[in-house]
């Protein structure tokens, strides 16, 4: 058996990412770029990588305001099941974020720099171990899946709709990105700004030269988010066009479908691009004594 001991510090290198690859089998494709995404957080978020002997196992921790602490990814080596590896990773990383101050932990999310929601359902061992250790399941959340098909009638509908109201559409480009973000946390916060200045592909829509809505896509690995319209511009069609040059953009990288992550208005998103409720995430939580 594995102990919290054992457990050691390690950098996220090629050797975590095959690691993260050879676990997540849902994830598998996107694994190693998650764990790098993991790695390069928001200035300021304290985070640690942990790993087992023979680097059978890795868990990566990080803290958030308010004393708590996330397991962000707890990955162990198939063929290290059933050894008390998983057991032993949680426990240190733990023992690491009541060092950092942490009075919570969380399988959760720690926007905005995180791998998922929360647990994946079908990653019925991490179930299995976050119960057997005490945590309580405090909340469910989904991510949606939308095929990046061209919808050429519709889009040209919109296209002509928003024309007509003065409202112009672009690609961010490297020096936008700053006056995009700056909109962004205006209006909502500054996880969804990082977000924004982070992600792989990003568009926004302007109207007289102010920017009224945007959309990004990669800032976790090609999932789409965030999204927002101004609220004064709000019943135009604004973030359906920009979620569908989003969708655009990643057909374009190859993808034939997207993870719209961490739903909210799960209407909205099944209108406008026929998206459908598909991950699904447990969140947990315990108290660190």
């Amino acid at each position: 058996m594995t102990g919290p001991d054992s457990i050691r510090p390690v950098p996220v290198d090629a050797r975590v990412e095959e690691l993260a690859a050879a676990a997540l089998w849902a994830d598998s494709d996107d694994a190693p770029l998650l764990a790098r995404r993991l790695a390069t957080p928001p200035p300021g978020r304290r985070w640690t990588a942990l790993a087992a002997p023979g680097l059978d196992g890795v868990v990566l921790a990080s803290t958030a305001p308010g004393g708590i602490g996330h397991i962000d990814l707890i990955a162990v080596r198939p063929d290290a099941r059933g050894r008390g590896v998983g057991r032993a990773l949680v426990g240190a990383a733990e023992e690491w974020l009541r060092g950092e101050g942490a009075t919570e932990a969380r399988f959760a999310g720690n926007p905005p720099c995180y791998a998922w929601p929360g647990i994946d359902v079908r990653y019925t061992p991490a179930v299995c171990l976050a119960e057997s250790l005490g945590y309580e399941r405090y909340r469910i959340a989904w991510n949606m899946t939308a095929d990046t098909g061209a919808r050429p009638g519709e889009d040209a509908a919109d296209f002509r709709r928003l024309a007509a109201a003065g409202v112009t559409l672009h690609a961010a480009s490297p020096g936008e990105r700053a006056a995009v973000a700056a909109f962004a946390r205006e209006h909502w916060n500054d996880a969804w700004a990082w977000e924004a200045q982070q992600a792989t592909g990003c568009h926004y829509a302007a109207r007289d030269g102010r920017i009224i809505g945007f959309a990004a896509w990669g800032s976790r690995p090609y999932w789409f988010g965030p999204m927002g319209t101004a609220e004064e511009a709000r019943g135009l069609g604004v973030g359906r066009v920009l979620l569908r040059r989003c969708l655009a953009d990643l057909a374009a990288a190859g993808r034939r479908s997207a993870q719209i992550g961490w739903v909210g208005p799960v209407r909205f998103y099944a209108r406008a691009v026929g998206a459908r409720i598909e991950r699904v995430f447990w969140l947990y939580r315990r108290p660190l004594g």
